[in-house]
């Protein structure tokens, strides 16, 4: 038996048959074929930043840490390709030395590509779709020991399948991605009366390249971000005005907080409205993805939904209203962020303009009443669940939600007719494949 895993949030672990490390293509299908022929299931993991157990087995885990390279960068045609096992913010970097970017990111970047986007991992802005639809190209690594790509070339029918396919589809190898020319971002936060915002949002939400804001329950107050693409040059925070505002407030004085209303829960509204007290306004004008994300070294359990964005509004109020209860022990803060439509198959924003709602719960506190309590509100909106974080729905519930839900299984089932690549999370939320149902 190999070593246990677990995730970064410390709500899931495993103990694997064993853990295996790729170095290169050639190991990674003999890898997969290998498993494959044994009887075992597989499952890839990168930086094990999704919430449950949808990276866990018992069988064969394969940890990309080691297929780290860019492979290729092309200036002409914006495209980009990498390793599976790249994290975001290595990748940035390198590509940025080339004069590129890519257009959005999700607001934290110590996740791999393909764990990224094979969750749906989406950034804000109206006008920007999640980062998967950036994908042009993978490979997978198949379980008879053969690559494929997919590609708007190669089987472009499946690629909108295999852009978000939580590892149901095969072990990603490489990843093609379309990019943009670097550019810089000018982010302000702001206070504003969370009245105001629900408002008027959508003048925010269409009033600023990225928008999302925050809000604390209990309170009144909203914090909102609004950023903006400029033909400035970055200029960076000095290192001690940076370590003050993303280091010392936004996480340490927040994790301080949230012991304290974890130890003295009766507590919670009051630190609540204390730390809502403290948001002032603040600037920041660099790269774009050191604007896009931002440091998290507080642990959390998070659920996320993606819901049409004209009931935003009424459903931010129900989840407040859900919140506030004193039994539940709220404090952490919920986040608002918006996407425009997409095709993927599985995405949460397929074919629809979306606002995604994020809950919080400070670790080793309990979640579940809350988390269930903010879903059954977002059911009654079509809602569909971030792949990446918690949420209670099971293939019965989730495929009506799916226009190409049977697409996307017709694919798993010739890619993976034996189910190389389930595990319990998988068999709750697809189904098992069709020739084991």
């Amino acid at each position: 038996m190999a070593a246990k895993w677990s995730n970064w949030a410390g709500d899931a672990s495993c103990r694997p048959a064993r853990i295996e490390r790729p170095a290169n293509r050639a190991e990674l299908v003999d890898a997969v074929r290998r498993a494959a022929v044994e009887g075992q299931a597989v499952r890839a993991v990168g930086a094990g930043h999704s919430f449950g157990d949808l990276a866990c087995t018992g069988g064969v885990l394969l940890r990309l840490d080691r297929l780290t390279r860019v492979l290729d960068v092309d200036r002409d045609s914006h495209l980009v390709k990498v390793e599976a096992g790249i994290g975001l913010r290595v990748m940035n970097e390198t590509i940025w030395s080339h004069g590129l970017s890519l257009e959005n990111l999700g607001d934290i970047d110590r996740q791999t590509v393909s764990g990224a986007i094979s969750t749906g991992t989406h950034g804000t802005g109206s006008g920007f779709r999640n980062m998967s639809t950036q994908v042009e190209a993978v490979e997978l690594a198949l379980p008879d020991g053969s690559m494929i790509e997919i590609s708007a070339d190669s089987e472009p029918e499946a690629l909108p399948a295999a852009r978000i396919a939580l590892g149901a589809l095969g072990v990603i190898a490489t990843v093609t991605l379309r990019v943009v020319p670097a550019f810089t971002l000018r982010r302000v936060d702001s206070p504003r009366p969370l009245g105001e915002v629900l408002e008027n949002l959508d003048d925010l939400a269409d009033g600023s390249d990225h928008f999302e804001f925050y809000v604390f329950p209990h309170t009144e107050t909203a914090l909102i971000r609004q950023s903006e693409r400029t033909a400035d040059e970055p200029r960076p925070r000095n290192a001690v005005s940076e370590f003050a505002q993303e280091i010392v407030l936004e996480n340490w004085a927040m994790d301080a907080i949230s012991r304290i209303g974890r130890a003295m829960p009766s507590r919670i509204p009051a630190l609540a409205r204390f730390a809502a007290g403290q948001v002032g306004r603040s600037e920041k004008v660099d790269r774009s993805y050191r604007v896009f994300a931002s440091q998290r070294r507080i642990h959390f359990v998070e659920m996320e939904y993606a819901i049409p964005r004209r009931h935003a509004a009424e459903a931010i109020r129900s989840v407040l209203e859900v919140a506030e209860r004193p039994e539940l022990r709220v404090g952490f803060p919920i986040e608002v962020r918006f996407a425009a439509p997409d095709d993927s198959h599985l995405s949460p924003a397929h074919d629809r303009d979306t606002a995604y709602v994020a809950v919080h719960m400070y670790e080793g506190m309990p979640f579940e009443a809350y988390f269930r309590a903010v879903e059954e509100i977002m059911d009654g909106y079509g809602g569909r669940p971030h792949w990446g974080k918690r949420h209670f729905q099971t293939a019965a519930t989730l495929a009506p939600r799916y226009p190409r839900w049977e697409e996307f299984l017709a694919l798993r089932d010739r890619l993976d007719p034996r189910g190389a690549f389930r595990n319990a999370h998988l068999d709750r939320v697809l189904g098992p494949p069709s020739a084991l149902a």
